[in-house]
């Protein structure tokens, strides 16, 4: 049995995510101990809320280096939502910009739609070769709660690295519903929101620890 750790820094849908994770047979820990997130199996890092306070309660936690060096050492981590907007350079709300991780060059932004927050179910695309969706149909739903999104990805390619595998939503325009890049993994969507669906991701993301 896997094990995982959800990083408890002040946001996020800590206890939906650890049900999820249990039902989908992960042994799950809450905790913002980073000895105990960077040694486990698997890093779920939630995030509900505005990017610039979910980035105080990261750095606060030291999340970020936390995530620095799971990824140093090939060890996975999955974002979730506001999760995985932090994995991005920056974040810009209502006129605010905030740093984020860095992880994956690119900004956070308002999507460009009529009716905001996107909220509700939505079909993804994802790319031939992808874990996270690996065995659900093209038209598979998943549960989406949000106002903001990467809207481009920006990530050069590399002879050295294999490219990232990015999944693709629409509301009013494209945006990126879910990244597979190496050890680090992350969806905007929410998967422990996602019924038969998300679980089936959560499984597929856990055969990979």
């Amino acid at each position: 049995m896997a094990r995982v750790v959800v990083l408890d820094y002040g946001s996020g849908n800590l206890r939906s995510a650890e049900r999820a994770l249990e039902h989908a047979g992960a042994d799950v820990r809450v905790t913002s101990d980073a000895h105990a997130a960077v040694e486990a199996d698997g890093l779920v890092v939630p995030g509900v809320g505005a990017f610039a306070a979910c980035m105080e309660g990261l750095l606060a936690a030291g999340g970020d280096k936390i995530i620095d060096q799971r990824l140093a050492g090939d060890r996975p981590v999955l974002g979730i939502c506001v999760g995985m907007q932090v994995l991005f350079e920056r974040g810009v709300e209502h006129g605010v910009q905030a740093d984020g991780c860095g992880q994956w060059p690119g900004d956070v932004e308002r999507l460009r739609a009529e009716v905001l927050p996107h909220m509700g179910w939505n079909e993804v695309t994802a790319p031939a070769g992808s874990v996270l969706f690996e065995g659900m149909d093209p038209g598979t739903r998943f549960y989406f709660v949000h106002s903001f999104a990467a809207r481009r990805w920006e990530q050069p390619g590399s002879g050295t690295i294999a490219p990232a595998k990015v999944t693709w939503a629409e509301h009013g325009e494209p945006f990126i519903a879910a990244v597979e890049h190496g050890p680090l993994s992350a969806t905007q969507f929410h998967p422990e929101k996602s019924g038969a669906a998300g679980a089936r991701l959560l499984r597929n993301w856990l055969g990979t620890l």
